[in-house]
This record gives structure tokens, sequence and C-alpha cells, in this order.
């Protein structure tokens, strides 16, 4: 004769399985909502990094945006004018084709960082950026700390920096900005700072008859060079100052060649972030900067 609790038994037992079952379905139900409706944080906007991940604007983003006046994040300025974009393999890879239907005119890609490190998507980039029309240049992120500007200068124009006049090709360009592997102007006193950039100028020129780009923000500049006003005759300013109807230049710059003007744009043929940049000044004129006309 069975007891009561022998006869329940394989009922409970079937019990329990179902809710189980049951709580397993709505844990999973309720994790697959949330991915769907989380946006993802885009790899670009990342800011612990390691040597050799650097971006343009990253020392920007880690420092918060300091000094004041120049924000992390910000709303986009009006799109118009002469449009482009600046990569790195952070931005993983890019429909070329897409981007230039969308707009985009000219684009520069990370090409080397250092002494040592060379972009993994930047042959990729650039050769597709080429023949998808979108007029291209390279450039370099500068560690003042690590050796002197004309050791990275040569190694920049050995690995993807030179130039060609060929209508598709801009000049290369220093990315130099807040370190975001350590403090701000990389150990250097203003005086060692700007024999730095001059040594890097100095060797780029030589190496691709080009004057270098220079890419950086006013606070940086300001506090690291000193309020240099020894480059505004050699090197074409980018500025980088997100958020605002009109940036903020480096002294001795009496205007800006191309700015930077947010970090969180979009376009058609990149997923996530990109930064957006606007030229200053018609298509003719870009094309003159590309051929050093």
């Amino acid at each position: 004769m069975f007891s009561l609790r022998s006869r329940f038994t394989p009922f409970r037992r079937r019990f329990v399985a179902a809710v189980t079952v049951l709580g397993a379905a709505l844990a999973l139900t309720a994790t697959t909502a949330v991915g769907a409706n989380a946006a993802p944080k885009p790899a670009k906007d990342r800011v612990s990094i390691q040597p050799g991940q650097a971006y343009m604007g990253v020392g920007q983003r880690i420092h918060g945006g300091a000094p004041a006046g120049e924000p992390s994040m910000g709303v986009m300025a009006p799109t118009d004018g002469v449009q482009g974009i600046d990569v790195s393999h952070w931005q993983g890879a890019i429909n070329w084709t897409s981007v230039r239907n969308a707009g985009i005119q000219f684009a520069w890609i990370k090409a080397t960082e250092g002494t040592s490190y060379k972009d993994p998507q930047f042959n990729t980039n650039y050769t597709n950026a080429y023949y998808a029309g979108v007029i291209r240049g390279a450039y370099h992120f500068a560690r003042p700390d690590i050796s002197s500007g004309a050791t990275q200068a040569n190694y920049f124009a050995s690995s993807g920096g030179a130039w060609s006049r060929d209508n598709m090709t801009l000049p290369g360009v220093l990315d130099i900005e807040h370190n975001p592997y350590g403090s701000m102007c990389y150990g250097l006193s203003t005086t060692a700072m700007r024999t730095w950039i001059t040594d890097f100028y100095n060797a780029y020129k030589a190496r691709t008859t080009r004057d270098v780009v220079i890419y950086t923000t006013a606070g940086w500049w300001n506090t690291c060079t000193g309020n240099w006003t020894g480059m505004y005759s050699k090197s074409p300013l980018w500025v980088a100052h997100w958020g605002v109807s009109s940036p903020t230049l480096p002294t001795g710059f009496p205007t800006w060649t191309v700015w930077q003007y947010t970090a969180t744009g979009s376009v058609s043929g990149v997923s996530g972030h990109v930064d957006r940049n606007q030229f200053n000044g018609s298509r003719d004129r870009l094309l003159a900067l590309a051929n050093n006309a």
C-alpha cells in the first residue's frame, strides 16, 4: 500500500521541473529584452586603452575635455561645407563607398603611434578609401615621451604617412594632444615640447616635401607649448573643439584649416560613433591642399 507522500512524489517532481523551466524562460526573455533595448557602447568610445590603441580625441575624452571650455561630448555643429571623418581600427570594417555616397569627401586614417605601432586597419582603410573616391591621408599619434620627434616622423613616413601628388592624398597629420597614458604634456617642458614638434616637422618635410598638418586643442597647445606661435606659418591647423558653434584656436594660429566639431558623430558605412570634421574652404581648396598647389 502506498503512503500519501509516495503517491504525490512524482507530481511534485514534475511541478518543480515545470517551474524551473518556466523561470529560466522568463529570465531569458527579460535578458533578451534588456539587451535589445540597451545601446551598445561603441568600441571607439572606450577610455581604457593600451599603448598603441590611441585615437584622435582620446586624450580629451580621458581627461574629461580639460581644460574648461572643451567638453568631451557635445552636439554636432551644422554639417555644411566640405565634410570629412577620421578613423582608426576602433571603427572596424568600413564601407567606404557608403561613406562617399553619404557626402564625405575626405578622411584621415590612423597609420602609426610612437615608434613601433601600426594600426592594423590602416592598409585596408587607406586603399579602400582611395578607390571609393575619398581624398585621404594618414595620421600619427604622437608619443613625445618615448623618442625624438625626428624618429617618429621617419617611422610615420615609412609606414603609410608618405605623400604623392595624385589628387587623392592629403599631407600627413601630427596628432598631438592630451597624453592618454600619463601626464598631460608627456613629462616635457614647454621648451622641450617646442623642440620635439620642430624636429618632427623638419624630418617629415625632408621625407615628403610637405608641411605636416597639426591636430590639437587650444587647451593642450597653450599649456604644453607655452602659447607658442612658432608653427602658424608652417603647418595647417586641425583644431578639435566639440559641441560649439565656433572653435577656440590655439595661440598663434589665425585660422583653422580643419575643425573636428564632434567625437560622437555618425555616417553611413561606419558602425558606432565617428569623429566628424569640416574643411575650411571649397572642394577646390581641399584638392589644392592635397596637391600642394
